[in-house]
């Protein structure tokens, strides 16, 4: 079982480039401020010396945007069923403009007005933070208290979650942000049963105190920050990473590449738009002067509507989405006008899923990255050759950009498909470090390259292969167990819809496999049966030992929160006891 990704093709990334290039010394490490936003950053002598030497001139890239996105992009609003059609505001850089801030959160789904923040805000000097809206009122309160906004856009959906942040801040003493109220988008105002602050401004109210003539805040500097976006958490509390300008313009491009995007596309927002501003897809489709189909909710039949009635081209999110489309209801399902582009970035489901998705008309590609990255960073078309070994459990598919080193000595670990290393890039297009933490910007850009923590090791024939999560191997007996190859294995069960493998504590051997399972809806399956399963296709050693059913525990981003099943493992002792179903 094999996860890889191919070490060719184009790619934002480049070893030549890191802009600024994270020097290989820690002693060059330094706090940067801008404004009164700080941010934990490396400085180099050669700063700027990149793949593009030359700085982006003083059109800026907001000024791209500006031109590009109003005058010919469009954006759909309310779902498939929406006719309205909106050009971005030229008021908004105004009217934010106004407000006097440096740093604007935002709390909304994939509605137009997130859209339009992610130019208006730029344009008017201040800097950008799209939030997870599914954050609970704590960890809410601790970003804002991080990020230290001057003011908040919240949809309507999200304002009970935002008031109780609040209502901890105000226990903290904190500096409340001022909270602008984003209505349904083809209403003008929504129904809130709790009171507001009193200084709180409705988006429409605020777009009318906007300007059209109102003259484009140019960034002083193309590394100053854009935006900041936060990581999932998944194996520790989120970090905020901070985009520069240049990297977000570059990365723009770079998707429109990657993505083989024509002119005037139409692209459906099923990925959030707060993931790294949505995978730069939202600045990409605007430089292409394309159409946005915004939802605030993805199921398998808005997303054939949508396709049906506005003859999307592209979508991206997680392979979850993959799983939706396969398993829709025949009565949701439609013929597709012409092939649409689908990019996923995670591990690929199994690859009956990926057969039937495909079936349908759809094209899978497959990337990799991270939002320290700015989202994927590489991707991979597969060739017919390549399908076939996706089906065999080859994936992870990837582009030039990227290494595999010995995490001490940082040489390259030796193509033998054995020798495992840490994979590692560095590019001009990563986060400047993360927000107000020094000390975890240090550790990610130690060596001078940014550290994945995943683990990997190169073929002979130019593949890397992922291995795992560094804090994921199970070391049993001796021997190093990828979780990843044995929930690759559980998950191709016709009865298994999720599957997470930790290892569980043992007298003898240190460390076995255990297996905690999601079955599908309505199926059935006992412990015995998954362990035979497993022992039929891979090592006695890799069989987990303990199964366990259930919901698994997810993060706000919908990872599987491993470290949760690990106590689980831990406090059940080191008898290996199955668990039936």
């Amino acid at each position: 079982m094999r996860q890889l990704f191919k070490t060719k093709h184009v790619s934002s990334q480049s070893h030549a480039s890191s802009p600024p290039s994270h020097s290989k010394s820690p002693s060059l490490l330094d706090t940067v401020h801008a404004g009164s936003l700080t941010i934990a950053h490396v400085s180099t002598h050669d700063r700027l010396a990149d793949v593009l030497t030359k700085p982006l001139a003083k059109s800026r890239f907001t000024l791209l945007r500006s031109k590009l996105g109003v005058s010919n992009g469009s954006t759909i609003c309310g779902g498939i069923l929406g006719k309205n059609t909106y050009s971005p505001h030229q008021d908004l850089q105004s009217a934010t403009h106004h407000l006097d801030l440096l740093l604007v959160a935002a709390l909304a789904p994939n509605i137009p007005a997130l859209y339009e923040l992610h130019f208006g805000i730029p344009m008017a000097g201040a800097v950008i933070s799209a939030l997870n809206t599914r954050l609970d009122k704590v960890v809410l309160a601790v970003l804002l208290e991080q990020l230290e906004p001057k003011i908040i856009f919240v949809d309507y959906q999200f304002v009970e979650v935002v008031l109780q942040a609040f209502d901890i801040f105000s226990v903290a003493k904190h500096k409340l942000p001022r909270l602008v109220l984003i209505p349904e988008c083809d209403q003008e105002t929504s129904p809130i049963t709790r009171e507001l602050p009193p200084n709180s401004l409705d988006y429409n109210e605020l777009l009318a105190i906007g300007q059209a003539d109102f003259k484009i805040i140019h960034a002083n500097n193309e590394y100053d920050p854009i935006s900041v976006n936060y990581t999932s958490g998944s194996t520790g509390k989120p970090k905020g990473a901070v985009y520069s300008h240049r990297a977000a313009y570059l990365n723009s491009f770079a998707e429109i590449f990657r993505s083989d995007m024509r002119r005037m596309p139409v692209f459906l927002w099923t990925v959030d738009m707060f993931r790294c501003n949505g995978w730069g897809f939202i600045w990409a489709v605007a430089a292409l002067g394309g159409t946005n189909i915004c939802i605030r909710n993805v199921s398998a039949k808005v997303i054939f509507d949508a396709i049906s009635l506005h003859k999307v081209t592209h979508f991206c999110g997680a392979p979850a989405i993959l799983n939706k489309i396969a398993d829709a209801p025949v009565g949701d399902q439609k013929p597709l006008p012409s092939k649409v582009d689908i990019m996923v970035a995670g591990a690929l489901p199994p690859a009956q899923v990926l057969n039937k998705v495909e079936e349908f008309g759809f094209n899978v590609n497959h990337a990799y990255g991270m939002t320290e990255a700015l989202g994927p960073t590489t991707l991979w078309r597969f060739d017919e050759n390549e399908r076939i070994k996706c089906r065999e459990g080859n994936h992870n598919i990837m582009m030039e950009g990227v290494d595999v080193k010995d995490p001490i000595s940082m040489e390259s670990v030796p193509p033998d498909g054995k020798t495992i290393g840490e994979v590692m890039f560095r590019s001009n297009t990563m986060m400047l470090g993360y927000l107000k933490n020094l000390q975890a910007t240090q550790e990610a850009f130690k060596g001078g390259w940014y550290r994945t923590r995943d683990l990997g090791v190169i073929h002979p024939d130019g593949y890397i292969q992922l291995k795992d999560r560094a804090i994921d191997m199970i070391n049993s007996g001796g021997n190093t167990i990828s979780t990843l190859e044995v929930e690759a294995v559980i998950i191709s069960h016709p009865n298994v819809l999720e599957a997470a493998v930790v290892g569980r504590p043992d007298d003898q051997l240190g460390e076995t496999p255990c297996a905690f399972v999601k079955l599908k809806e309505g199926c059935n399956v006992s412990a015995e049966e998954i362990v035979k399963f497993c022992g039929e296709r891979m090592m006695h050693y890799m069989t987990p030992q303990t199964v366990v059913f259930g919901d698994l525990p997810v993060n706000s981003t919908g990872k599987i929160q491993k470290f949760v099943l690990r106590e689980k493992a831990k406090a059940m002792g080191s008898f290996p006891i199955l668990n039936g179903h």
